[in-house]
């Protein structure tokens, strides 16, 4: 497991630092939840590890949320449970202790993957749920022809299927999730239509890859991209997707049954 920063993150990501933007830019989108709700089926105690603000969390369920930094802890809302610091790898519940676990964009924020993914599956007695990416797919986005180094971060960072199926003894199932072209939750795929979006440094901050990055990419990326769209290229290339409904990325859907 690596080292907890002074604000208590977990993983290579110091969300002290990067996630002061996340509740302005990370809405939880309602399709993305109800794709997530699905997955979860009729559990009545769910855990949810990685909780930062809460997004994602259902609120019609007893929600126990675990989060390591003490920043995004504090963005949470006062109508949302308070939650437990404590780290993917080290929870602190006895086993089969809730119906169903789910964790949202946050796996590829712990030290040790394979630990946190059996902790997981050692306190649920169903369904344990996983919103991620697939890394064997996020080259495929626009962002990788100004920004590589971006999309590089995103691959090193995000853990294979393969090591979910190992995780879970194969007893798992994983899909595509659509993203819809108005997605609330401003991780990059979002903005799959709406790339002046990327321009903003508050909706980079909070895509946390872009905190592995120099200075220089960053420059680069804000002068070519905005460069082209004043132009016009990046639509002679890519604007049918302003008016796609929706994109089929790297985001994926990872259920484990017990």
């Amino acid at each position: 497991m690596g080292e907890r920063t002074m604000d208590g993150s977990a993983g290579d990501a110091d969300y002290g630092v990067i996630g002061a933007s996340y509740s302005g830019y990370r809405q939880p989108d309602p399709r993305l939840a109800a794709a997530i709700t699905r997955a979860l089926g009729d559990a009545r105690t769910v855990l949810n590890i990685g909780a930062g603000a809460g997004s994602y969390e259902p609120t019609d369920r007893q929600v126990t949320a675990v989060e390591p930094s003490a920043s995004m802890r504090a963005q949470r809302p006062s109508g949302l449970p308070r939650a437990v610091d404590a780290t993917a790898e080290h929870l602190p519940f006895e086993d089969d202790s809730f119906d169903a676990s789910m964790t949202t964009f946050s796996v590829h924020q712990w030290g040790d993957v394979g630990a946190g993914l059996r902790e997981m599956r050692r306190v649920t007695r169903g369904p344990a749920v996983i919103l991620t990416c697939d890394p064997t797919l996020v080259d495929r986005f626009w962002l990788t022809e100004y920004a590589p180094e971006v999309i590089a971060t995103e691959a090193r960072r995000y853990p294979s299927l393969t090591s979910f199926s190992e995780a879970f003894d194969g007893r798992m199932r994983s899909a595509v999730v659509p993203i819809p072209l108005d997605c609330t939750d401003g991780f990059h795929e979002a903005y799959y239509g709406r790339p002046e979006m990327l321009l903003d440094p508050k909706a980079r901050l909070s895509c946390s890859a872009w905190s592995f990055v120099a200075d220089e990419v960053r420059d680069r990326f804000v002068r070519e991209l905005g460069a082209d769209l004043d132009s016009g290229a990046w639509d002679e290339r890519h604007g049918q997707l302003r008016t796609r409904a929706q994109y089929e990325g790297s985001l994926v859907l990872v259920v484990a049954e017990p």
